[in-house]
């Protein structure tokens, strides 16, 4: 009797993997999207924009002189032309005056409305709809689009970035801030930045977006700056800033945030391991001899180890750490505090320079454990 073939259950795993995925994002709420459900009136039929017009004689009027009012046969893709391409087949309605029989988008839910609007406009910017914030956050199209007699272009109540305004009334303060994108001067607007249906108007990271106009920034670098890697927003605020650059902080304040243990800030004393030194730089421990004679007896305690290479007396564990105060002391504290980094470090974004600092020990014990050239020209 043949026995049944072994089969691993590493490929019972992959066949179940993706319906686990799918229902723990479910459960955590991972997949944000809105579900749009078109709305329908049942047993109603078409009977044509002039019917409306026989009521609603002011708004038909004002409706010819807009892009959705000038509409073809062929641009409403099989729906009925005029009025009832949005409003749906209003004979119901007109039969029996009541309201409840037509679509009336004041009664709407905001998603009823979008499945409505999204009949037409689904490709483009707008295929994010459903994923994006202000769907997300339940606006309706008609919160910012008028179709029946539109004041800006694009069917918008208003234009942009005033439209904008009227509900990030925060963005909007900081566009009057002294560091700004030069929106209110009308040289770009918020959809320069912004898909307001979807999310940023990129496909890519927040910094891919940034880097559209601000490219040479780029790279690539030989040393990257971290926070560059990580967003454009770690150091400044895109919508305004008091600092100059759109800087969240003035220097050096910023940049202490990150690098708080700087040499240049440290007031005392402090201790420098140097076989971090050597090992970084590559000299041999007889180096040592003339540059720092106290240091060069210690690791003497074993041997001939003045001829080792750095790696090699770390492997035989000799006590090579030194002590070492900050050459400038209170001079180079106030220093720090008084003198904007990039007066020196001014190719923040990143450098074909060492990025990596390079602790220094010089004849008296003095150094900085982290001093060095890093994002320098």
């Amino acid at each position: 009797m043949s026995e049944r073939p072994y089969r691993k259950p590493t490929r019972r795993l992959w066949k179940v993997l993706p319906l686990v995925l799918l229902l723990t994002a479910c459960a955590t709420g991972a997949i944000r999207e809105r579900i749009l459900t078109l709305p329908v009136i049942e047993g109603a039929t078409y009977v044509g924009a002039d019917t409306c017009a026989g009521c609603h004689e002011e708004i038909s009027s004002s409706m010819d002189a807009t892009v959705h009012g000038r509409l073809a046969d062929f641009e409403v893709m099989g729906a009925e032309k005029g009025c009832e391409s949005c409003h749906g087949p209003g004979s119901l309605h007109v039969d029996s005056g009541d309201a409840s029989k037509i679509l009336y988008f004041d009664r709407l839910t905001a998603d009823e409305t979008a499945a409505v609007c999204t009949k037409c406009h689904s490709d483009g910017n707008l295929m994010d709809w459903a994923h994006g914030e202000h769907a997300l956050a339940d606006l309706s199209c008609g919160d910012c689009h008028s179709i029946h007699a539109p004041e800006a272009a694009g069917s918008l109540k208003q234009n942009d970035p005033a439209l904008c305004y009227s509900c990030h009334q925060e963005q909007q303060a900081k566009m009057n801030l002294p560091s700004h994108h030069p929106v209110k001067e009308g040289k770009m607007g918020c959809n320069s930045c912004h898909n307001p249906h979807g999310e940023l108007a990129t496909d890519e990271q927040a910094r891919d977006l940034c880097l559209n106009c601000h490219s040479r920034y780029q790279g690539p670098f030989v040393f990257e700056h971290a926070p560059v890697e990580e967003g454009c927003n770690t150091c400044h605020d895109p919508h305004g800033a008091v600092a100059n650059n759109l800087l969240q902080q003035n220097e050096p304040f910023l940049c202490l945030q990150c690098h708080e243990s700087h040499f240049h800030a440290a007031r005392g004393g402090a201790s420098v391991d140097v076989k971090d030194v050597l090992a970084f730089d590559g000299r041999k421990l007889d180096a040592l001899r003339t540059s720092d004679p106290a240091a060069y007896n210690n690791i003497l305690t074993g041997g001939a180890a003045g001829q080792m290479t750095p790696g090699e007396a770390l492997a035989a564990g000799y006590d090579v750490t030194v002590p070492f105060t900050n050459a400038h002391g209170e001079e180079g504290w106030r220093k720090a505090f008084l003198t904007r980094c990039t007066t020196c470090h001014s190719v923040v974004h990143g450098s074909d320079l060492p990025s990596q600092t390079v602790p220094v020990i010089d004849t008296n014990g003095d150094g900085y454990p982290d001093g060095g050239y890093g994002l320098t020209r």
